[in-house]
């Protein structure tokens, strides 16, 4: 462990869908799309996406709550929402998901090559997510198929909370033996990464190719007006720096330049 007279970054703590594997995070997208439609309710992509990161029931209950998904229901069911309809929704898109996930884990272009150079800099690999462990169970062996293996994975029932909590952030640390937290970087691709970041003293980068946050698949990026994707980068950039970045980087590669700079800064604060 690095003496606070010696700092340097010690950690990085990857998301993963979106972030490192499942481009533009399909597979959550797809169920909740799949679970609220077979009840009527028909949701936007950026609806769904918008809650992305957190973990799942809280997903639900968010969008029960945003205006479209709450009316709908209302039509729908003739009711409004309960914590039992939230738990029924729940048991459904962990068993659609647990189903589909591992389809959806291929390791994103770029972490391979970003994962080896933190390790030939000594830098250790941690992970948090919105899956539970058991959801993580399909996740983990497709992502070491593909190569990628963080030294810890964390979530959301194993830490006693989830994002944009510092829970899980904690216990990377903790069961890494890194401190302090300014010696952390947590990188992701939704807001509450950011502030799951912040909120435990790290540093926090967002990443826009691959990125919920930016709502563009993997076919559509390089199909799109290149006026289009500059507006889909500055507004994403936008949500990201609003929601306490500290760094935004157009793809994960461009991670290994932002370390570099934080040891700098670390250095500065000697």
């Amino acid at each position: 462990m690095n003496t606070v007279e010696n700092r340097r970054v010690q950690m990085v703590v990857f998301d993963w869908a979106g972030t490192t594997v499942d481009y533009g995070s399909s597979a959550p997208e797809g169920v909740f799309d799949r679970v609220f439609s077979g009840h009527g309710i028909h949701l936007t992509r950026e609806e769904i996406n918008e809650p992305m990161g957190m973990d799942k029931k809280t997903h639900i209950r968010r969008l029960l709550s945003c205006p479209s998904g709450d009316s709908q229901w209302k039509e729908v069911k003739g009711r409004p929402w309960t914590e039992d309809d939230v738990n029924a929704l729940y048991e459904e898109f962990e068993k659609t998901l647990h189903d589909v996930v591992a389809d959806y884990s291929t390791v994103m272009d770029g972490v391979n090559d970003t994962v080896a150079w933190l390790r030939e800099h000594d830098i250790k690999v941690g992970s948090t997510t919105g899956y539970t462990s058991e959801m993580m169970e399909q996740v983990i062996p497709a992502a070491k198929a593909g190569g990628y293996e963080p030294d810890c994975i964390i979530t959301p029932d194993v830490a006693g909370g989830g994002r944009p909590g510092p829970y899980m952030m904690f216990a990377c640390m903790q069961k890494l033996g890194v401190y302090p937290p300014c010696t952390v970087v947590k990188a992701g691709d939704t807001v509450v990464d950011m502030q799951e970041g912040k909120n435990a003293g790290c540093w926090s980068v967002g990443i826009l190719k691959g990125s919920n946050l930016l709502g563009v698949r993997e076919e559509e990026y390089d199909a799109l007006p290149e006026a289009e994707l500059a507006a889909r980068k500055e507004a994403a950039t936008k949500k990201y720096m609003d929601a306490g970045a500290d760094f935004v980087i157009d793809e994960i590669r461009d991670l290994t330049a932002v370390i570099e700079k934080i040891n700098g800064l670390l250095g500065e604060t000697r």
